[in-house]
């Protein structure tokens, strides 16, 4: 566990910006510029990579994936149901080759990054197989991962299994009449994770809630969440169920599935700065938060000190309606990395030609980007400005070093959940996917997406961290 502790070395912390990004600030006063990005990296874990459950754990998490079906009621028939996209045209679905229910707990769905040492990184999996009603048996944990460039090869160094024995966690859980009380997929939808000192914070988005855990995973923290001094709630959080007759009278202001979705650490590791996977509920607009036109989420700050929120924020403007962020990470005093992207998944140039078919893309990626912004330049609504940007599905690769995705030289990352963005120096930046097993294929037609991991190259994006 040594390597848990340490924080990533990030190169660039706490450097001053230098004439450089000045420079480019007064230049793009109005658009964000698009930098170049070179692929000097890929390496995947295959789709069906699998753990067993840890010893003391209940026979339910033996297998998993079985309240996956209609109705999420249990069918324990292993490998009966092939998975299909959630992006399949009706008319011509499209299946992904794998079956469920699974044996063993699957290594799927990374949400979070975080570099550590040594070409190792702190990984998260999410909530399982995309619901609580359907994930009860998919258990949460981190990982310690090392992607091998040179094999094109992912090793797991760690597997740790949340848990919650001492009871912090104030609401019922899944695993509730055990000793070990693992922590579900039916508890938490886990998208945030940072490591600080001798803790490890989560950010969920069911709650949405943060939480802390040793480095063993035990939970130690537990906080609800704030905004503007209020605790906000989705449609899942613990203390709200439906009405007994449709009156319309269930409060919240967080989309379901849509709360913490990054979670970035300052450079000092102080603080934490959550940020909202889509806007806030506006129940004056009766519309989803929005400045100038323009859709915005919300960051918030919370001091892992304290375990109190500062009332600290910032905004994040989408460059359209309905786009999400998939990750955000600081990596200098005032620079961060944010991605967002659109809903859609697949090579465009692969899309489907007129009707949709099973052997094309019928809704192919379109937006796949990675921001560069700056807190050091905000707005009087407190908005942090988008310097620039590199395109995932614009990355050269004149070497040829794709496990597949080049084409003509243009390697694309087209997955529907791009969810892990992190520094690795400063000339270089890491990106991964959620594959959402066994619901995406976004790769390639009809096989389960892989978990990818690709090492860019982007200097001129990082020129003022040198």
């Amino acid at each position: 566990m040594q390597t848990t502790r340490g924080k990533g070395s990030l190169a660039a912390a706490g450097l001053l910006l230098g004439a450089q990004l000045l420079a480019a600030q007064a230049a793009l006063a109005e658009d964000a510029v698009k930098f170049e990005a070179k692929l000097v990296g890929h390496a995947a874990l295959p789709a069906s990579t699998f753990v067993p459950a840890p010893a003391d754990a209940p026979s339910l998490f033996h297998t998993s994936g079985k309240f996956t079906g209609p109705d999420s009621l249990r069918d324990d028939s292993l490998y009966s149901r092939e998975g299909q996209t959630w992006l399949s045209d009706p008319t011509a679905p499209r299946t992904t080759g794998l079956f469920l229910p699974f044996t063993g707990q699957p290594i799927q769905g990374f949400s979070g990054i975080k570099s550590l040492s040594d070409g190792e990184f702190l990984v998260l999996i999410d909530n399982g197989f995309g619901n609580k009603a359907n994930s009860p048996d998919a258990m949460l944990m981190a990982l310690r991962v090392r992607p091998d460039f040179e094999s094109g090869r992912v090793e797991l160094l760690e597997t740790i299994f949340l848990q919650d024995p001492d009871g912090v966690v104030p609401f019922q859980i899944v695993t509730e009449a055990t000793e070990t009380r693992y922590l579900t997929g039916g508890d938490f939808d886990l998208e945030g994770i940072q490591p600080v000192g001798d803790l490890i914070w989560f950010g969920d988005e069911f709650g949405p809630y943060i939480f802390a855990t040793d480095l063993d995973g035990r939970v130690v923290r537990f906080l609800e969440t704030e905004v503007d001094g209020e605790v906000v709630k989705s449609p899942d959080h613990h203390s709200l169920s439906l009405p007994a007759t449709p009156d319309g009278t269930v409060d919240f202001r967080v989309r379901r599935s849509r709360g913490f979705e990054g979670m970035a650490q300052t450079t000092d590791g102080r603080f934490l700065r959550p940020m909202f996977e889509a806007p806030l509920w506006d129940s004056e607009a009766g519309d989803w938060e929005r400045q100038n036109g323009s859709q915005f989420l919300r960051i918030i700050e919370l001091d892992v000190e304290t375990g109190t929120f500062t009332g600290n924020q910032w905004r994040y403007t989408l460059e359209a309606d309905g786009h999400n962020i998939g990750d955000f990470n600081m990596i200098s005093d005032t620079l961060a990395l944010v991605i967002e992207r659109d809903g859609n998944e697949g090579d465009p140039r692969l899309g489907c030609n007129g009707a949709a078919a099973p052997d094309c893309f019928n809704a192919p990626a379109q937006f796949k980007r990675v921001y560069l912004v700056d807190f050091g330049q905000v707005d009087a609504q407190g908005t942090v400005a988008k310097i620039g940007y590199v395109d995932l599905l614009d990355i050269a690769d004149p070497d040829g070093v794709a496990l597949s995705g080049t084409i003509d030289g243009v390697f694309t990352f087209p997955f529907v959940t791009i969810e892990d963005v992190d520094l690795v120096d400063d000339r270089h930046i890491i990106v991964a996917n959620d594959n959402n097993l066994p619901f995406s294929t976004g790769r390639e037609i009809g096989t389960a997406d892989n978990n990818e991991f690709i090492l860019l190259e982007v200097a001129d994006m990082l020129a003022p961290l040198r």
